[in-house]
């Protein structure tokens, strides 16, 4: 069975942005997905995120696709890197592997960026990577979607005028995202 897991961001809920929309999309499809609520911002650590995942381990199989939202993406590498199997794909939106700058978020984010990421590994246990990011995203510039990039060597799409790609830049739906999705 098809599965998926959507994964927020800090600050965020599985309530927000794009992500019911998306899981009612994909719902449609048939997949069985899976949108967790972690802890945020307050006790916001890789160790409590991990955690609060563990339930949702077992379910994921060679049909599975991961998607994270910002702080998501390094906390699904770090899942990626530990698995026993290889997914479909990840996609990855707003996404970041080192520190942004502004305080606000550094210091939540911090255990999620200062791990080691295994890229061979993380590589080994996903097929593809589709990467999504606002060419003008005010909280995690481009630069860092490229980096992260440069590690996964997937597809990176730009988006014109898309912000953080989240609500408050007006992303309640995410049809781009659901399209490359069909198209697994």
């Amino acid at each position: 069975m098809n599965t998926a897991f959507i994964v927020h961001g800090a600050r965020s809920s599985p309530k927000e942005n794009w992500f019911p929309w998306l899981k009612e999309q994909l719902q449609k499809l048939g997949y069985k997905v899976y949108v967790p609520q972690f802890p945020t911002p307050e006790n916001q650590s890789l160790d409590s995120w991990d955690k609060a995942f563990q339930p949702f381990l077992d379910k994921i199989t060679e049909e599975s696709v991961v998607i994270g939202h910002s702080v998501g993406v390094p906390f699904l590498l770090h899942i990626l890197q530990n698995l026993h199997v290889e997914i479909k794909a990840s996609f990855f939106v707003g996404g970041f592997i080192s520190a942004l700058g502004n305080e606000r978020f550094d210091s939540i984010n911090k255990t999620f960026i200062e791990q080691d990421f295994h890229w061979q590994s993380i590589k080994h246990h996903c097929r593809e990577f589709t990467l999504f990011h606002g060419e003008d995203d005010p909280y995690v510039p481009l630069d860092k979607a490229e980096e992260l990039n440069s590690h996964l060597h997937g597809e990176l799409i730009v988006i014109e005028n898309g912000g953080h790609l989240n609500a408050e830049a007006g992303f309640t739906e995410f049809p781009q995202l659901l399209e490359k999705i069909r198209q697994l």
